[in-house]
């Protein structure tokens, strides 16, 4: 897989499944959506707009725009690993599997990232 579609991929995903998370915690009820803690649900879907504005730079090989892609995947692989899937482990349900859906993308993105940067760095 290319960067940039590993890169698209986890961008959809975060967001897309990032608004399920947040439509299925808050569930249509708006005085719920007040809290603060259901507005944190929409964490990855901020972090996957992000991605996709940084997809054309990724996909013209632009290094500074895919520095940041970097940057922001990994911040939102470890929140997830890291905060969010112990948590869900716990809860289970479509909570766990939307965890797990998000942090995979991830983490093929950073894998694909990772094996781009070196292959550039052998071209050099």
């Amino acid at each position: 897989m290319k960067t940039e579609q590993s890169n698209l991929l986890n961008s959809l995903t975060l967001i897309t499944v990032g608004l399920w998370g947040y439509f299925d915690v808050s569930d249509y009820d708006l005085s719920v959506i007040t809290s603060f803690e259901h507005w944190t649900a929409l964490i990855p879907v901020v972090f996957g707009f992000v991605l996709l504005l940084c997809h054309k730079g990724v996909k013209n090989n632009s290094k500074l725009v895919a520095h940041i892609a970097v940057v922001v995947t990994l911040l939102i692989f470890i929140a997830l690993v890291g905060k969010r899937l112990p948590i869900s482990i716990e809860q289970g349900g479509a909570g766990l599997f939307r965890v797990i859906a998000m942090s995979l993308t991830s983490f093929l993105a950073m894998i694909t990232f990772v094996k781009s940067f070196i292959a550039n760095r052998k071209k050099s």
